[in-house]
C-alpha cells in the first residue's frame, strides 16, 4: 500500500486595470496581440513600473491565507529562455515574496483540515502559445498580466483534498474580488506534484504535472499519476523525477522532460524595481477590506443559525448569496426558513433563468415579508410558493400580490372560532353523530367553515378548533 503526497502550485491572474509592470490593458480579449506595450515585448531600454493595485491585491490574498507578511518585498529576475518570454527573464519574487507560512482551511470527507501554504508571490504572466502542427503562434495579450503564484506544502494525500483546496482558494479570490479565477480563460492554472511512499513521514520521488487547466483535470491527473507510479513500484521499477503533462482525451500523463536536477534560474534582484516598504497602516487597511470568507461563514451558519453543513455550503458558494441570506436575518427572518426558501425555490428560479442573485427582483425585505405571511398563517406554504413564482415573473412584491389575489387567510383563533361556533349552531346534531362513531363529520364541519370564510380560514387552525369544539360537552 502506497501513500500519495500531493503539493500544488496555483497560478491565478489578478484583477487590475493594467498589467503588472506596464500600462497595457489587463482585459480578456479574443483578438491576439491587442493588449500590448513595449515593456511586454521586451524592447531594448524598457523600464517596468510596479502596479500598486497589483501589490495591494496580492497582499489581500496573502492576508486572507493567514500568511506572514514581510517588512518589505522585492522583485527578482527569473532567467530562462522560452519563446513566451521575449525579455529572456520573468519578473517574479524569490527572496522576499508577498507572503509565507500561511494556511487555508478545508472540509473534506467529514473532517476539517489545514492546508499549509509555503509561499505566495507576485509575478508577471507569460505570453500564450498556440500550436498548429508544424508551427506555433504567440499571443502577447497575457504577457505581463499580474499573476499570483501560491505554493502549498506537500501535505495533501488524495485528489479529493486537492480539489477541496482549489475550490477553497478560488472562493477566496472571488470573495476578496481579486480575480475572476476563470479556468476557461486560463486565469487560474495549476501545476501538480505527486509522489508515493510506503510511510507517511517520508516523501517519494516527485513528479510534476504542468499547466493543468481545470479542477476536473487536476483530479483526473492525480488519480492517473497515482495509478502510473503504483504500477511502476509494484513491478519493481523506479519512479523517475520528471515533468509530465496531462492528456484529458487519453486520461493519462505523458513525459515532457526529465528533471534530474533543479533548474538554475540564476535569480537576482531586478535593478529597475526598488524594494517596497509595507507599512503596517496600509496592511491594516487592506485587511479591513477582507470579507468574512466561506469557511468562517459555514461555521457561523452552523453554530449560530443551526443550519446543516449542506445548506450552509450552498448559501456561501457565492458571496452575493451569502450576503443576501445575512440581510434577511438582519430584516428579522428565521434563519432556517430563509435558508429553505433560498436553497430551494429561489436558487431553482435563478438556475432556470440563469440570473445572478444581484439581478433578482425579490429583495431580502420582500422575502422576509413572505416568510412572515406564512408564519402568521396569513397564507399557506403552497400559496406562498405560488405567490413567490408570480412575484419573480411579474416583478411585484409578494405582499402586493397577496392583496391583489385576495388569498390572505384568517389566521387568528378568535376570528375562526366565532365561525366554527356559528357552523355548530347550524348543525346541532353534529356532536351526537360524532359520538355515535361518525368521525368523518369533522371534514364536513371544516368544509362549512371554509365555505363561510370563502377559503380564507387557515385549514390547520380550523381543523384544530373544530376537533376541540366537537369533543366538548353540551
Amino acid at each position: 500500500m502506497y501513500i500519495p503526497t500531493i503539493g500544488l502550485e496555483i497560478h491565478c491572474e489578478l484583477k487590475t486595470n493594467t498589467k503588472n509592470f506596464s500600462s497595457a490593458s489587463n482585459t480578456y480579449s479574443d483578438i491576439p496581440n491587442s493588449n500590448l506595450a513595449t515593456v511586454d515585448l521586451g524592447f531594448p531600454g524598457i523600464l517596468p513600473v510596479i502596479n500598486e493595485n497589483g501589490v495591494k491585491q496580492s497582499l489581500k490574498m496573502a492576508l486572507a491565507m493567514h500568511c506572514e507578511i514581510p517588512e518589505y518585498m522585492t522583485f527578482e529576475r527569473k532567467n530562462y529562455f522560452y519563446p513566451d518570454l521575449p525579455k529572456g527573464y520573468q519578473i517574479t519574487q524569490f527572496h522576499h515574496p508577498v507572503g509565507i507560512n500561511g494556511y487555508v482551511m478545508i472540509h473534506v470527507n467529514g473532517e476539517d483540515k489545514k492546508i499549509l501554504i509555503h509561499d505566495t508571490h507576485l509575478e508577471e504572466d507569460t505570453a500564450s502559445l498556440d500550436h498548429y502542427g508544424d508551427y506555433s503562434l504567440i499571443d502577447y495579450n497575457r504577457a505581463g498580466v499580474p499573476l499570483l503564484e501560491t505554493v502549498t506544502e506537500p501535505c495533501m494525500h488524495s485528489a479529493e483534498e486537492a480539489i477541496a483546496f482549489l475550490e477553497a482558494l478560488r472562493s477566496i479570490f472571488l470573495y476578496c474580488g481579486t480575480s475572476e479565477a476563470r479556468t476557461d480563460r486560463g486565469q487560474m492554472r495549476c501545476d501538480v506534484n505527486v509522489s508515493l511512499s510506503t510511510t507517511e513521514n517520508c516523501l517519494g520521488t516527485k513528479v510534476e504535472i504542468k499547466n493543468v487547466n481545470s479542477f476536473n483535470n487536476v483530479k483526473d491527473a492525480i488519480v492517473s499519476e497515482i495509478k502510473r507510479q503504483t504500477e511502476i513500484l509494484e513491478n519493481g521499477g523506479v519512479v523517475l523525477q520528471e515533468t509530465r503533462r496531462y492528456d484529458e482525451n487519453q486520461m493519462c500523463t505523458h513525459l515532457m522532460r526529465s528533471k534530474e536536477d533543479a533548474i538554475d534560474y540564476k535569480f537576482f534582484t531586478d535593478p529597475n524595481l526598488p524594494p517596497i516598504l509595507l507599512e503596517k497602516k496600509w496592511l491594516e487597511e487592506i485587511k479591513a477590506e477582507i470579507p468574512s470568507l466561506q469557511y468562517e461563514r459555514i461555521t457561523m451558519y452552523m453554530l449560530e443559525y443551526g443550519l446543516s453543513r449542506y445548506d450552509a455550503t450552498i448559501l456561501v458558494k457565492e458571496k452575493e448569496m451569502a450576503e443576501y441570506f445575512e440581510e434577511t436575518i438582519k430584516e428579522g427572518a428565521d434563519a432556517k426558513a430563509a435558508s429553505n426558501w433560498l436553497t430551494s425555490v429561489i436558487l431553482g428560479h435563478m438556475n432556470k433563468y440563469e440570473i445572478p442573485i444581484t439581478k433578482l427582483f425579490l429583495t431580502p425585505k420582500m422575502l422576509v415579508e413572505l416568510i412572515e405571511l406564512v408564519s402568521s398563517d396569513k397564507i399557506s406554504s403552497k400559496q406562498a410558493k405560488e405567490v413567490l413564482y408570480q412575484s419573480l415573473e411579474e416583478e411585484k412584491s409578494p405582499v402586493t400580490l397577496v392583496k391583489e389575489l385576495g388569498i390572505e387567510q384568517i389566521g387568528g383563533n378568535e376570528e375562526i372560532l366565532a365561525v366554527v361556533k356559528e357552523v355548530f349552531a347550524e348543525n346541532r346534531e353534529a356532536k351526537a353523530q360524532y359520538q355515535a362513531g361518525r368521525t368523518n363529520i369533522v371534514d364536513f364541519l371544516v368544509g362549512q367553515v371554509m365555505k363561510k370564510t370563502r377559503g380564507k380560514a387557515n385549514p390547520a387552525t380550523t381543523r384544530k378548533l373544530v376537533q376541540e369544539e366537537i369533543v366538548k360537552g353540551e
